[in-house]
């Protein structure tokens, strides 16, 4: 599993031409689910998540989290994280998880950020066609993967 979060000061993601999800001050999080994941893996990674300390105290050193600011979540999901360009020019996607193995482990994500106390996570439609608008903050971008975590 991996999430590439961004530091927000603000993002959205909208379907046809519908906002369905927005946040202001947190992280914008681009999920993408591979083969073998399933919940143990999620925990572990939203519980880094939440944790991270990636938000400024008042000398500007990294020192606050996204609990720690009442900062939002808004997960996408991403498939093309999983992308591999290894061979032609045409990324193969064969590592990403097959939708009816993601979509349920997409889900569990989101609700187990509300779990951990943060009181604004909002989401995209899974597998729907989205266009995301964020402002980076800092700018920071981090990716977690399950492998290091």
């Amino acid at each position: 599993m991996r999430m590439l979060l961004q530091r927000v000061g603000h993002a959205s993601v909208t379907v046809d031409q519908q906002v369905v999800g927005e946040i202001d001050r947190g992280y914008l999080v681009l999920l993408g689910i591979t083969h073998g994941d399933n919940e143990t893996t999620a925990k572990r990674l939203c519980d880094k998540l939440v944790k991270l300390r990636l938000f400024p105290n008042d000398e500007g050193k990294f020192d606050r989290s996204v609990l720690d600011i009442a900062g939002g979540i808004l997960v996408v999901s991403q498939f093309t994280l999983y992308g591999n360009p290894k061979k032609g020019n045409r990324p193969s996607f064969t590592d990403a998880a097959t939708p009816h193995v993601a979509e349920p482990l997409f889900n569990y994500v989101v609700e187990a950020l509300k779990q951990r106390g943060v009181t604004n996570v909002q989401a995209g439609v899974f597998g729907a066609d989205m266009k995301v608008q964020l402002l980076n903050d800092g700018p920071v971008t981090l990716m977690l993967d399950s492998h290091d975590v």
